[in-house]
């Protein structure tokens, strides 16, 4: 377990190796994030301007309800699959030994919208499955629910990579993702897990530090330096989601890079990959 986490964490290196290469590839999660926060408040401020946003759903409004709810989940699905896609497609060119650009990544993302869409789609059907499910079943519904959603989000890891690197459909792509889930599992579950943990410290301290700084700071009766500190704070955070998701773009492409070419590129050394996927022993 132990080795396997430490191999893991190796990668994870490599993948921040290759970020440091192509710092741009932040700007895909940042456009992601803009881009999602202006659709929430397309969907959400008209609820709440009519009221609509604290009031229980109707009887007769259910189909209503689900039709919404499906059409947020699919426009927000969309956006961070294409933004996800033209990550993953500029990491490709990086870890095939070229230099990508921003423009490379969306005209990779744009090449496949209508696969994109229909990944969205089948993403938005599963969530609003979800919701509904767990609306109606209560506390155990809820647990349930979430290992649900847990399993279709690791089986589907690697199926943006498949989207941007092969002339696929979604449902193609989704199979061919959960079938190398069997070659990638260990990598896949301990290296998303690692990376989690390690931002996980990463938000601690600054909250902890932010904190600490601005209770100090809230003895003096210095208010627009308690609001310059939380604002360094908050940014703080930001930073860290951005490098996070570019991370984990640049982890998906390596480990479908290699579990179906046998190579990731410079930057993952063939012996620490070769050992995370070496062939069970029968």
């Amino acid at each position: 377990m132990f080795t396997r986490l430490s191999r893991s964490w190796e990668l994870i290196k490599a993948s921040g190796a290759v970020l440091r290469q192509d710092k741009e590839l932040l700007l895909f999660p940042f456009f992601s994030a803009i881009a999602t926060l202006l659709v929430s408040a397309s969907f959400i401020v008209p609820l709440i301007l009519t009221g609509a946003f604290e009031q229980d759903v109707a009887p007769g409004n259910e189909t209503s309800y689900m039709v919404f709810l499906f059409l947020f989940y699919l426009v927000q699905y969309f956006i961070i699959f294409f933004f996800n896609s033209a990550l993953v497609g500029a990491a490709m060119i990086r870890l095939d030994g070229g230099d990508p650009t921003v423009s490379d990544g969306l005209r990779i993302a744009g090449s496949r919208v209508v696969q994109i869409i229909g990944y969205a789609a089948i993403a938005a059907t599963v969530g609003l499955i979800l919701r509904l499910i767990e609306e109606r079943a209560g506390f155990i519904g809820r647990w349930i629910v979430g290992l649900l959603g847990l399993a279709f989000t690791v089986a589907t890891f690697l199926t943006v990579p498949v989207l941007v690197s092969r002339d696929v459909g979604p449902v193609e792509a989704i199979k061919e993702s959960a079938a190398l889930l069997k070659k990638t599992w260990g990598e896949n579950i301990i290296g998303n897990a690692g990376m989690g943990f390690m931002f996980f410290l990463f938000y601690l301290g600054a909250a902890v530090i932010g904190g600490a700084l601005i209770a100090g700071i809230a003895q003096t009766g210095n208010g627009a330096l308690i609001v310059l500190v939380a604002a360094i704070v908050v940014l703080a955070v930001i930073g860290l989601a951005l490098v996070q998701s570019a991370l984990q773009g640049v982890y998906s492409a390596a480990l479908y890079r290699y579990a179906t070419e046998g190579n990731a590129g410079e930057s993952f050394p063939t012996e620490l990959l070769g050992e995370a996927f070496r062939a069970k022993k029968r």
